[in-house]
């Protein structure tokens, strides 16, 4: 489990060193100025982890509303061609 320091502001340019070496170590440092919360550094490594995490849940939520928007009863289906025509008609308009 990680262990989380709260440092102030003036140790990023103070003690730079120390707390690249706590994020090394996956711990995240919650930066303060005048005593309060500001900021929180974490490492790349547990940032990608964050961002693949908010994409999974972006992809969960979608599916969610699709089943829900596909269970009802007033819901408009699209055959294969249909869906690949609207997408290749998109992409011709915005010249991608």
């Amino acid at each position: 489990m990680p262990h989380v320091q709260v440092r102030p502001s003036r140790d990023l340019r103070n003690n730079y060193r120390e707390i690249a070496n706590t994020l090394k170590e996956n711990n995240p440092v919650i930066i303060t100025n005048n005593g309060k919360g500001e900021a929180v550094l974490i490492s790349m490594e547990d940032y990608a982890k964050f961002e693949d995490f908010q994409f999974q849940q972006y992809v969960v939520n979608a599916l969610d509303e699709a089943e829900k928007e596909a269970s009802s009863p007033n819901a408009k289906w699209y055959s294969h061609e249909e869906v690949k025509a609207n997408f290749l008609n998109r992409k011709k308009k915005n010249n991608v």
